[in-house]
């Protein structure tokens, strides 16, 4: 399996899985056959104890029996799963002992992946494949299975299937399933829409100027750095859900890092020319324009481990260019990867530094491809299934507009990523990384923190957004303040104040360990903006009467936001 490119030759076990003879030998409840799943799993290094495989062979069996015998009685099973919840699925027994032994077969399955026998990085991949097969093998996601699609193209007259036909089409020129209507949304329109200028471009990114919204403003600028994997207006989509538009409200001044969607030109490009071109560059406008040495600055996820290793650079020089700093669900400590370990390894990064360590790009299509595989059923499976199979046009939906929007990367700077931070981890080891020829060493780095987890993310574990609390001012840990938000990677960060949905999580006491802190912390209703809003202000100094115009006479307006480089789309 390549890494974030979902894996090119299935297993046997998976391709006879996929078999339509076998998929229907399932629906007539023949037993699975375990003996392809185990020899896969042999061949990995792993095993299954034969005690326990007997066991849940029996239980399978015996549940087996208790399905059967209900069908015989004519007495439709349960079926508690929301891919099954139209009444289509309970109208006929056959529908809904479909369901029920497909989801039979598939907690038989997962049970097997839970009880092999291997290291951890080991089973998690394991896992992760079985876990794939069983939500691409839903009856939902097959016409020949699915009542609901069946029932539209007798009501529509076979319009539905026509559409749908016309849908896959349409999606396979594309090179990506629909998940939005992608007509409904406009770069600079109604997503990426708060006013401001361009004061500052090179070959690897813009810097954007935001037009106050108050009539004072915190002298201390705030800058954005967001991550390079997908376009910055994720913080910036709606006026209703912006967090830019949000901060500009509060008396922020506002400059934010517009990453450049790279191309064939940028093929060679380094992570330390990410670092000294881009953040440290951005850095040195925003205290150039503002007339201020320090500034406050935000990183979201990738964008935030670039940032923490920039600032490692300037204080590893003695220099002090901030007044506060905000992570927002990004690794600095890379021990605890969470799912996104199945696509970790030596052979994995060995294969990547072969084909584009040297100079190359990371299609971004991969990208978008490796993310929706770790919530297939969310992000694929639901779209094939209203998408093509009952002919639905996807709801517009800012957020899904923006995933499908991807960007490349240069290969020499995503494999140096993976290598040294993803897979060993040197960021987080003292002086054992060199960038722009500096030492790393993040307890450098002398400001108050912002650390912000979300508590259901996938893509960084909240445990680990947490310690980047043990890793910044390690002999002043009451400067850090950590708050967990509810929900996942992206829903968890754009979480408006003024909508006042889920909750979120604070403790001012220090703790050793997330699980410490945790115990000590209280839930608080509504989003967690206001306490991040407290923190700007409390590191922006004094009011000052809002900037008139943007930059300044060495920096001056280049053309209005969101400028050119977020409109460019990957190929």
């Amino acid at each position: 399996m390549n890494m974030f490119t979902p894996q090119a030759s299935p297993p046997p076990w998976m391709l006879q899985l996929a078999d339509a003879t076998v998929w229907q030998a399932w629906l007539k409840q023949q037993p699975v056959d375990a003996a392809p799943v185990v020899a896969t799993i042999n061949e990995l290094g792993a095993s299954i104890d034969p005690a326990a495989l007997a066991q849940l062979q029996n239980d399978y069996m015996q549940q087996l029996g208790e399905l059967w015998q209900n069908v015989w009685m004519s007495k439709a099973p349960a079926v508690a799963d929301r891919r099954f919840a139209a009444p289509e699925w309970q109208a006929h027994i056959l529908h809904s002992f479909s369901a029920a032994s497909y989801l039979l077969n598939a907690r038989f399955l997962m049970a097997m992946a839970d009880a092999t026998q291997a290291a951890p990085k080991a089973k998690q991949k394991i896992r992760f494949a079985v876990q794939q097969l069983v939500d691409a093998m839903s009856p939902a996601n097959f016409l020949v299975t699915n009542p609901e699609a069946q029932q539209k193209i007798v009501e529509t007259k076979g319009e539905s299937l026509a559409k749908g036909i016309a849908n896959m089409l349409a999606d396979m020129q594309k090179g990506h399933i629909s998940q939005s209507d992608e007509k409904a949304f406009e770069v600079g329109r109604n997503v990426a829409a708060t006013e401001g200028a361009v004061v500052f471009e090179n070959e690897f990114f813009q810097l954007l100027q935001y037009k106050p919204l108050t009539k004072t403003v915190f002298e201390i600028p705030l800058l954005v750095v967001p991550p390079c994997i997908n376009k910055y207006y994720i913080l910036d989509l709606q006026p209703e859900n912006s967090l830019v538009r949000y901060a500009v409200e509060q008396g922020n001044t506002v400059f934010l890092v517009s990453w450049r969607n790279p191309d064939e030109s940028m093929a060679h490009a380094t992570w330390d020319d990410y670092i000294e071109h881009g953040v440290m560059k951005a850095i040195d406008v925003v205290q150039d324009i503002s007339g201020q040495e320090q500034i406050n600055a935000l990183g979201f996820c990738v964008g935030g481990t670039l940032l923490a290793a920039a600032l490692a650079v300037l204080y590893g020089r003695d220099e002090t260019p901030l007044s506060s700093l905000t992570l927002l669900t990004t690794f600095l400590d890379f021990s605890d990867a969470g799912v996104i370990e199945v696509f970790i390894d030596e052979a994995q990064i060995a294969l990547r530094e072969q084909s584009i360590g040297k100079g190359g790009l990371m299609p971004g299509r991969d990208f978008t491809a490796a993310f929706s595989s770790l919530r297939p059923n969310d992000l694929v499976w639901n779209y094939v299934k209203s998408n093509y199979l009952k002919g639905e046009d996807p709801p517009p939906f800012d957020l899904l507009y923006w995933n499908a929007d991807a960007t490349n990367l240069p290969g020499p700077m995503f494999c140096w990523y993976l290598r040294n931070l993803y897979l060993e981890n040197h960021l987080v080891k003292r002086n054992k990384l060199t960038v722009l020829g500096q030492k790393i060493d993040l307890s450098k780095i002398n400001a108050p923190a912002f650390i912000y987890g979300s508590r259901e993310d996938h893509i960084v574990p909240w445990r680990a957004a947490f310690e980047s609390t043990t890793l910044l001012n390690p002999k002043k840990r009451n400067r850090n303040k950590f708050v967990l938000g509810a929900s996942g990677h992206i829903a968890g960060v754009i979480n408006p104040a003024t909508k006042k949905k889920r909750s979120y999580w604070v403790n001012d006491e220090s703790a050793s360990s997330a699980e410490e802190w945790m115990q000590g912390a209280t839930e608080n209703p509504g989003s967690w903006w206001p306490e991040w809003a407290a923190f700007l202000a409390e590191n922006g100094g004094r009011q000052i009467k809002a900037p008139r115009t943007f930059g300044n006479k060495r920096y001056e307006a280049i053309e209005p936001a969101p400028g050119r480089y977020v409109k460019v789309r990957a190929e």
